[in-house]
């Protein structure tokens, strides 16, 4: 099923501006003892400090695999890197709103390279619209606990934090909500990817890694069902597109009558065939930042593994995250009142793209979605989402390609 409108284009019409893309002036670099290209992650380090003096430095032994946390951006993994300080920046970062602050009625688009939200975003058990209203952007409103509002510190080494937050919600139905999430952000050294993925890293590949531990606890006395509603856990990770960036996506196989359709691929109007083919039971996907566009995958097709490659940079991108068997009710974020809550996406991508000479910048997007959680009192679901960067030789990651996806990273293009 398809949206309507999807909180992209929102964003469009919140930051009214083209920030963080190449068209668009940055901010003036703070002042250190060495100076890093925009681009770098010693760039973001630098910028992310000075606006963000509690920004959280996760990092290995050699400071070559880094990333940054932002408590007060709901524990959201603003970036990352593989080749310390002077090395690549993978995540997306809206510069002029992060150094201004401005306030936004709708949400705030600081970008990152992972955060957290809840579903559904529409449909009568929508907790972005208040009871009654129409289904429209005057009254889309993001919940200021997944916005504005900071996590919780609860502790941190070098290589871990822990969050958490109590939230409370109503949703369109009027169905109360009183829940704690728990966030655990993690850096994971190779052997872990290695092992995760049941590959071998070549030494000339770097990598930095990390895991987001997320879990939703129903804090209040009535259980969470159909009837009433469900939340879910939705993992976003925005992150920097070349001319050259293609999402791959291995799907489960299978007839169509039983299975369903291979993609949704008409959320913001049909793909077009240049920028979407599905090849060798593997799903491509531009993401070049050049044309805004959006694709879903069932439960009943998904697999736990998203890929990217960037064969401008020579990155390939893996996500991983939980996804139980069996496990068929998503949630439906469609804005409408809907026939079926729960027929919702296991997995999107988004490609940004100019909407009337306005985007937000140069940036695609992998997510995943839990199930719905139909919790008791007190009971607790966890997602799992994790984000793997490997850059080095086009022949080192060839091998791993060729591994997970079963097809070379040549094949990786459209």
């Amino acid at each position: 099923m398809k949206k309507t409108l999807y909180p992209f284009l929102l964003m469009l019409l919140v930051a009214c501006s083209n920030r963080g893309s190449k068209e668009t002036a940055v901010p003036e670099q703070p002042s250190t003892t060495m100076d890093y290209r925009i681009g770098t992650f010693g760039y973001d380090l630098n910028f992310l400090r000075q606006h963000h003096e509690d920004a959280i430095l996760l990092h290995d032994e050699t400071n070559t695999a880094q990333i940054i946390v932002l408590p007060a951006y709901q524990a959201r993994v603003m970036t990352s890197t593989a080749r310390g300080n002077g090395g690549d920046s993978f995540g997306w970062l809206n510069y002029d709103l992060i150094a201004s602050q401005k306030p936004s009625e709708h949400m705030h688009a600081f970008g990152g390279e992972e955060r957290f939200w809840l579903g559904p975003e529409g449909g009568q058990f929508s907790i972005y619209f208040k009871k009654g209203v129409a289904f429209t952007f005057d009254n889309w409103l993001v919940p200021k606990e997944i916005d504005t509002e900071p996590f919780t510190l609860v502790g941190s080494s070098q290589e871990e934090a822990k969050f958490e937050k109590e939230m409370h919600f109503e949703n369109y139905s009027g169905t109360q909500f009183d829940l704690l999430v728990n966030r655990n952000i993690r850096l994971l050294g190779r052997s872990k990817i290695e092992s995760l993925l049941n590959i071998t890293v070549p030494a000339d590949v770097e990598t930095v890694a990390f895991e987001s531990e997320n879990i939703l606890t129903n804090k209040g006395k009535q259980a969470w069902n159909k009837e009433t509603g469900m939340l879910s856990i939705w993992i976003l990770s925005m992150m920097n597109a070349s001319d050259q960036t293609t999402v791959a996506i291995p799907f489960k196989q299978g007839d169509q009558s039983v299975l369903g359709k291979v993609v949704t691929d008409d959320y913001f109007g049909k793909v077009p065939s240049d920028r979407l083919a599905v090849r060798n039971g593997v799903i491509l996907f531009k993401a070049d930042g050049k044309h805004r566009s959006k694709i879903g995958i069932s439960p009943l097709r998904a697999l736990r593994l998203v890929t990217s490659y960037d064969a401008v940079n020579t990155v390939l991108t893996i996500a991983e995250f939980t996804l139980p068997e069996g496990e068929t009710d998503y949630v439906n974020s469609l804005w409408e009142l809907q026939q079926d809550p729960f027929n919702g996406d296991a997995i999107n991508a988004y490609n940004d793209g100019p909407v009337n000479g306005i985007q937000m910048g140069d940036l695609y997007e992998i997510e995943s979605s839990s199930p719905a959680a139909a919790l008791s009192s007190e009971e607790s679901l966890t997602h799992y989402h994790r984000t793997i960067h490997l850059k080095g030789s086009k022949e080192g990651l060839d091998k791993i390609a060729l591994k997970l996806l079963g097809i070379h990273l040549d094949e990786i293009s459209l």
